[in-house]
């Protein structure tokens, strides 16, 4: 299946991770299975031997055909190729199938406009019903095995399906122990890899390993881990992006940078990787204005917020570069008209994220920094309570509190009253010690 967010061609932007979280997964285990789920995010399209295994291995198999990925298409095609049955395809509602698969018998499920799944229930009790169809009733839903009667079957069971199911067993544990060990930190998570052959294990475990070193702030560690994975896995986009968000955590601004340009000239702007890069570049502004160089100073701001917008403009629905733009663009010698502008698009973005059912931490901080920008004292203490409740990671409390502090900066400089932003701040800096 598609992973994150991912458009579907017809201008809806679907969430496929609650797909998972509220359809299928659940559907599966009312089937009395297991899910196992393949995240194309961490192989990049990639399909390594595990992924092979899975798709010849598993007893059953959830193929989603929205947006006609072409990654899913292809697995689909082997999945296929070796099983003549107990594989199940779903489909977003108002999805095009393409017309070499029209064949396929895809169980649809319903997408609200903001993209999340509208009948969760119903479509979850149908995917589930389907899959038990499969176990009570198994017909060949194979094209190659329904047109070519006597195409040869495979005999599965002399296919190591005890080492797979060793396999499976072995990631759910690593998965745990990594989950129990961000809650230790840094000295428990290296302990984790200690068990682990990096060049052996499933990519998902290193990923998740990585990224467990990002949730106990391990910069270093995670650099090193990244210099060991294999080159395949070490140039996808995720891992690309977490590198250099680490190396520029130690201030290895130039490194971090050009891995992010390379990014954004292989893929074109976009807002995550924009994002990141706009971070660095600030980041690069405030180094050299601690140093005292301020010509130099003022050309990195530039670049940072000629960045962050390029991340906005490419995508208006993230409001993440947009709100670091317009935060920076108070630190110009006179405020940029432009501020004025993209804030009320600012604002609709936040404003739709809130209002669908998958919010996270980030659209509460942006909210926060949104109403400082405005001004309104009681709108961001309100967003304030909402960003608390949501934090996942100390750091990003941190983050927000940066940002607060570059506003009252700029406008302490105005002779502006920054009181209630200070207020708000030191909440911010306060959660943070009492997390450490």
């Amino acid at each position: 299946m598609p992973f994150g967010k991912k458009p579907d061609g017809t201008g809806r932007t679907i969430n496929f991770d609650a797909v998972y979280q509220k359809i299928i997964k659940p559907a599966i285990e009312a089937a009395e299975l297991e899910p196992i789920r393949a995240d194309e995010e961490i192989v990049g399209g990639f399909i390594h031997k595990p992924m092979f295994e899975r798709l010849m291995l598993c007893d059953y198999a959830v193929a989603d055909l929205t947006t006609a990925n072409a990654n899913v298409f292809y697995e689909l095609g082997i999945r296929h190729g070796i099983r003549p049955y107990s594989t199940v395809t779903v489909i977003g509602k108002g999805t095009v199938i393409p017309f070499d698969v029209v064949m396929v018998r895809a169980l649809s499920y319903a997408i609200d406009t903001l993209g999340n799944p509208e009948l969760p229930d119903q479509d979850r009790i149908a995917l589930s019903k389907r899959l038990i169809a499969c176990h009570e009733h198994p017909l060949e839903d194979s094209p190659l095995f329904q047109l070519i009667t006597d195409w040869p079957k495979p005999d599965l069971q002399r296919l190591k399906t005890d080492t797979f199911r060793d396999r499976v067993e072995y990631e759910r544990k690593y998965k745990l122990k990594l989950e129990r060990a961000r809650e230790g930190g840094v000295v428990e998570v290296q302990a984790v890899e200690g068990e682990l052959n990096i060049n052996d294990a499933d990519p998902a475990i290193v990923v998740d390993l990585f990224l467990s070193y990002r949730a106990v702030e391990a910069w270093q560690e995670m650099i090193d881990l990244a210099e060991r994975m294999s080159p395949v896995l070490a140039r996808t986009v995720m891992l690309r992006e977490q590198h250099a968000f680490a190396l520029n955590r130690l201030g290895r601004r130039e490194e971090a940078e050009r891995i992010l340009k390379e990014l954004i000239g292989e893929r074109g702007p976009n807002s995550e990787t924009n994002g990141l890069l706009g971070r660095v570049l600030k980041d690069r502004w405030k180094d050299a204005l601690a140093a005292g160089r301020v010509a130099e100073a003022r050309g990195h701001l530039r670049r940072a917020i000629k960045t962050y917008l390029d991340g906005f403009y490419a995508d208006f629905r993230d409001a993440y570069p947009g709100i670091n733009a317009a935060t920076l663009m108070e630190f110009e010698e006179t405020v940029s008209s432009e501020q004025a502008a993209i804030l009320p698009v600012i604002s609709f973005a936040v404003k739709r994220r809130l209002e669908s059912k998958s919010t996270d931490y980030w659209d509460h901080a942006t909210l926060l920094e949104l109403r400082v920008l405005e001004r309104n004292p009681k709108g961001a203490n309100e967003a304030l309570a909402d960003a608390l409740a949501s934090c996942r990671e100390v750091w990003e409390l941190g983050t927000t509190a940066d940002n607060l502090r570059l506003i009252i900066d700029a406008r302490n400089r105005r002779r502006e009253d920054v009181a209630w932003v200070e207020g708000i701040e030191a909440e911010l800096r306060n959660r943070v010690a009492d997390w450490n």
